[in-house]
């Protein structure tokens, strides 16, 4: 689909308007503020927000491209690497680099696992072994880099299953992975016998933590029995980890800390022929935000230990009400043991994605997932006013199902549909999909 016709205005328009415009354009997005989103943005208050803003708006024109012609920005990025790295007993052997999200932190570590076993075991055609549960950026780090993702079924816990995964371990093998916990249902996989695999065969250990690298620290300090995920596993090489999530820094914002320095150079680019000068890069992005850089070290240094401890006894506290008032509910049920504060349920005899589409219409934006269907939670502090009122429309709506009432029409067709699709077919949908929504503007 082309993208129409469109021209830049003739003439601009006033400050006030333009503002006045997008403000309008905004008024049926997801209402995050009011708790009535689940997903996508990790809201703590306006306290926080203000400090984030003001923070982002100093280094707004910096570039973290040049360390060296923004000192400031340097500094920034190595002290949040650091506190990081002390988070997950990274010990002063821990290296690592800010990039522009989880995506973005998965990508360079599987670039670094391919770049690794080319230089350490001269592998060519490498693969890497992964839980069916990870994050699909895995995927896509397959697709640009040429490393073949083997896909291992999880048990009936959602858990990741190891004997599984080192069935389809071969000479090719690079990298194994586990997530901390794994976004769908909230499960932390087996890292301590994850890691032991991997050691024993030679290969990278990659956890995956970016949703719960900056809860779950805090979670077992509050007495949580959250397993060993991070570097006291021995074993693990590398951990993702988003500061826009329950950092709660600005967007974007994440971490890639490895194990050791020597691991880390196999993550950087570097050029050194081209006429404009000498090249050296970290990460996939050349410009980098030096306001997504700035922010992140603000907030940790605002909310300090105390206050990340006060916000994940909140957000662990709502997360345990909404669990509860759910399982509650006939007819509906949590899937597996969910680490932290993000869940999926099922029904157990009506249509999940028919739940959330009578839901949507009561205001709440849920996430649908598949492989079983189910509804999708992430807690955070904004939802902590809102817990009452979602699961009283939840009860209302389940039970209106239960009598046999139809839903209001939404994204029930369609998941019912793509389940039914060969994968091939549906990969088709999905482009057709996503060509649609950035082709004519409205």
């Amino acid at each position: 689909m082309s993208h129409g016709t469109m021209s830049v205005p003739h003439k601009g328009l006033a400050h006030d308007e333009v503002l006045q415009r997008m403000k309008e354009m905004r008024s049926e997005d997801a209402r995050w503020k009011e708790g009535k989103t689940f997903s996508l943005v990790y809201y703590a208050g306006e306290e926080i927000s203000a400090l984030v803003k003001d923070a982002y708006t100093m280094f707004m024109a910096e570039n973290g491209l040049s360390p060296l012609a923004f000192n400031s920005l340097r500094r920034f990025e190595t002290e949040v690497v650091a506190m990081a790295a002390d988070l997950f007993h990274g010990g002063t052997e821990a290296a690592g680099t800010m990039t522009s999200g989880g995506s973005e932190s998965i990508l360079m570590a599987v670039k670094t696992a391919r770049d690794w076993a080319r230089a350490e075991r001269g592998v060519t055609e490498p693969e890497m072994v992964l839980p069916i549960t990870v994050h699909p950026a895995f995927e896509k780090a397959a697709h640009y880099f040429g490393v073949k993702a083997v896909h291992a079924p999880i048990g009936r816990d959602f858990r990741a299953d190891v004997d599984e995964m080192e069935k389809r371990i071969t000479d090719r093998t690079i990298l194994v992975v586990g997530s901390a916990p794994a976004y769908p249902h909230g499960a932390i996989d087996p890292i301590e016998e994850i890691a032991a695999l991997a050691k024993r065969r030679g290969l990278l250990c990659h956890v995956d933590a970016c949703v719960g690298g900056f809860l779950l620290p805090w979670a077992k300090r509050l007495g949580y029995p959250i397993p060993k995920w991070d570097f006291e596993v021995d074993g693990v090489t590398s951990i993702s980890a988003d500061l826009h999530k329950y950092g709660f820094a600005a967007k974007g914002a994440s971490v890639l800390v490895f194990r050791n320095a020597a691991l880390r150079r196999h993550q950087f680019f570097t050029y050194g022929e081209w006429p404009g000068g000498l090249y050296a890069s970290p990460s996939m992005t050349g410009t980098r935000p030096g306001g997504a850089i700035a922010a992140a070290w603000a907030v940790m240094h605002f909310l300090g230990e105390e206050g990340y401890l006060k916000l994940a006894r909140q957000i662990l506290d709502t997360t345990r009400t909404f669990r509860e008032g759910i399982a509650a509910i006939p007819g509906l049920r949590i899937c597996g043991e969910p680490a932290m504060s993000v869940f999926a349920f099922e029904a157990t005899d009506f249509d999940v994605y028919a739940l959330g589409d009578a839901m949507e219409a009561k205001g709440w934006k849920l996430d649908r997932q598949q492989r079983p269907p189910t509804l999708h939670l992430m807690i955070t502090p904004a939802h902590a006013l809102i817990a009452d009122q979602f699961l009283a429309d939840l009860r209302a709506c389940a039970a209106s199902l239960q009598r046999g009432e139809p839903a209001p029409e939404g994204s029930a067709a369609m998941y019912g549909m793509a389940g039914a699709m060969p994968a091939e077919a549906l990969d088709g949908f999905l482009l057709d999909f996503i060509d649609g929504l950035y082709g004519t503007p409205a």
